[in-house]
């Protein structure tokens, strides 16, 4: 693992409905590249706001986030930031369903330098990675919420980000299927030197992770 820093988060304030809710009190934190950061904490604590952040989802009220070196509240082009730096995962796998698990993945990658059949075949191949090639003409409800998220994790990946972002991604699952799905995390961690940073109230799931952070009221504790 690097001991460059992937993100660099500094003094970052989050305040909403005209600084009425400070959701983030200068919350710092460094992440090196290649580390499983796991970010814990109640609900309403900033831990989502904080990855919301990070993703430019959203930006800060003050501070500043470094990801790789560039200062997010300097880029322009935001989008292509979202689309080729980040891969994001979320609680609720915001599959669409009236397309299979390989369309799914591809529409990730529409507006990427890759033509269609290149699409469709790096699709297929994640779709394999994470032991899914044979789901890949399944629409989403025919799929558990197990392999639903694994897809979402196939699509996170579709444009080879540097960095993984996932909020809340065993939220919704059974033990089994939150243990494929962390076992998948580490796993393409390890082989494709992602750094991940994952949000989770469960402090089992958060011990799959590298290293743990608390968050409270906004601020880590």
């Amino acid at each position: 693992m690097s001991s460059l820093q992937a993100i660099e988060v500094s003094d970052v304030h989050k305040s909403f409905d005209g600084g009425v809710v400070r959701a983030l009190n200068g919350v710092s934190v460094h992440i090196p590249k290649g580390e499983f950061l796991a970010i814990t904490g109640p609900s309403g604590s900033g831990k989502s706001t904080l990855l919301h952040l990070i993703a430019a989802l959203d930006r800060p009220t003050s501070g500043s986030i470094l990801v790789d070196g560039e200062d997010l509240g300097r880029l322009r082009d935001l989008n292509s930031y979202r689309r080729e730096k980040v891969g994001l995962v979320f609680q609720l796998h915001n599959l669409l369903p009236n397309l299979d698990a390989l369309e799914n993945v591809e529409v990730a990658m529409f507006g990427s330098h890759r033509s269609r059949k290149e699409q469709q075949a790096r699709a297929r191949r994640l779709l394999e990675e994470i032991g899914l090639a044979d789901a890949e003409h399944r629409a989403p409800p025919k799929l558990s919420g197990g392999e639903r998220q694994r897809v979402a994790i196939a699509r996170a990946l579709a444009n080879d980000p540097a960095i993984l972002l996932a909020d809340e991604p065993t939220g919704s699952l059974d033990s089994a299927s939150a243990d494929q799905v962390l076992e998948q995390l580490v796993r393409l961690r390890s082989e494709r030197d992602l750094t991940i940073v994952m949000v989770t109230h469960a402090s089992d799931v958060a011990a799959a992770a590298d290293r743990v952070v608390h968050m409270s009221d906004g601020v880590i504790v």
